[in-house]
């Protein structure tokens, strides 16, 4: 892997062959989309992922809206050279390229949609957003975890997850500008309507949860972006798995065949 810097964002790229891109969820990092896998590059992708701004090891910045991270993604393409790229990207990630597709659409090859978690027609609620905000601004990793309560998941998949969040909250250089994102992206719309998923005209791979494991990832969302898209396909782990987006190597396996759609 090369690592570099652009306007702030830090990333890093390995591998030839059809430009993939690689966008994490919020609070986490580049780390966590393939989860460490090297499935992509070594079947023949040039593989690109960044931490989003203000995470990881990216700078802060001004802002943190569905504008702001479809900008920083442009940017990103028009530096590294890439015309067109597949675009994957795990829940914040998700709705940012689903933004940037809507915006740019000559720039995007196909999507993987990882566990989308915005619903334009539901009501949205801040407080726990707000919440686990403050707890990481006045108690870092601890006051997070202590706001976030424990995962309500079955006891199987209860240590993973809290091993899972203490591991990604620890590897933020700038955790107040987390705390920033954490109150900004849940206002931000990345679209109005699921009308305007209809746009999109290309191959797309929609990875949902089932709510056993991910509850905070609704299946049944997954499903409408799946509805939305006429050229959607809906990709899940079977019946009491663990969820096909913590399984690196079988999430690799999904991008690959987009790529090569």
């Amino acid at each position: 892997m090369s690592e570099f810097k652009i306007d702030g964002l830090a990333g890093e790229e390995a591998g030839e062959g059809r430009p993939v891109v690689l966008l994490h969820g919020l609070t986490a990092t580049r780390r966590y989309v393939v989860m460490g896998s090297k499935n992509l590059e070594r079947g023949g992708h040039r593989v690109v992922l960044y931490d989003a701004r203000g995470h990881g090891r990216s700078d802060p910045a001004d802002g943190y809206g569905y504008d702001d991270l479809a900008a920083d993604l442009l940017r990103l393409l028009d530096d590294r050279g890439i015309d067109r790229a597949v675009l994957a990207g795990a829940s914040m990630g998700a709705h940012t390229i689903v933004r940037f597709a809507l915006e740019h659409p000559e720039r995007a090859a196909a999507l993987v949609l990882i566990t989308p978690a915005f619903d334009p027609d539901e009501e949205q609620r801040f407080d726990r957003w707000d919440a686990l905000s403050r707890g990481l601004r006045e108690g870092g990793v601890d006051g997070f975890l202590e706001a976030y309560g424990e995962p309500r998941v079955p006891e199987s998949f209860r240590d993973t997850v809290k091993t899972v969040l203490r591991q990604r909250l620890s590897a933020h250089e700038h955790p107040d500008a987390v705390a920033d994102a954490l109150e900004q992206v849940p206002r931000s719309r990345p679209f109005e309507s699921w009308d305007e998923l209809a746009r999109l005209d290309l191959p797309v791979a929609v990875v949902a949860s089932r709510d056993e494991a991910d509850p905070e990832h609704p299946f049944t969302t997954g499903e409408r972006y799946a509805e939305a898209i006429a050229a959607a396909r809906l990709e899940t782990e079977e019946p009491g798995r663990s969820p096909l987006a913590w399984q690196g190597g079988q999430l690799s396996r999904v991008i690959a065949e987009q790529a090569g759609a």
